[in-house]
């Protein structure tokens, strides 16, 4: 099944697995010839630091490729007043405001107020238009928010 990701996020795993394939691999390579150079491996901390690196980067990039091949990107539509994927939406809940933006689940940063279409906010929100209430089902009870705005 295909995963939602956004145009900004399709190109972050690219880019993560260009860097793997070729920066990463060669220093890792690099390191693991250094350890060789010192001798016997059996008690060599670099060198067995050094592979398991290298069998870490090779998972992280078998795990890229398959997330890559799997991912639909969905692009906003230009003057949307609705939520979808990739929507900045500013919203007010018991007298705050916030801003946050829907996108791909592998995606998600709260830090950085990127929530997931498929969490339970992010559902809630989608297809929702500005101005509509929203009611969202949190572990501590639904909480009302209202669209301001869509961008």
């Amino acid at each position: 099944m295909a995963r939602l990701i956004t145009k900004e996020g399709f190109k972050k795993l690219q880019d993560e697995f260009e860097n793997r394939k070729t920066v990463v691999r060669q220093e890792i390579a690099q390191a693991i010839k250094e350890a060789k150079e010192q001798g016997d491996l059996s008690e060599n901390a670099e060198y067995s630091e050094a592979k398991r690196q290298q069998a870490e980067n090779e998972t992280r990039i078998a795990q890229l490729e398959v997330m890559i091949k799997n991912s639909e990107i969905v692009e906003k539509k230009i003057n949307s007043d609705c939520v979808e994927m990739g929507s900045s939406v500013k919203v007010k809940f018991n007298g705050s405001e916030m801003d946050f933006q829907i996108v791909g689940s592998n995606e998600t940063d709260p830090a950085a107020m990127k929530i997931s279409n498929e969490s339970p906010m992010g559902r809630a929100f989608m297809k929702k238009c500005k101005g509509d209430d929203v009611l969202v089902e949190t572990p501590g009870g639904k909480v009302k928010y209202r669209i301001l705005e869509v961008k």
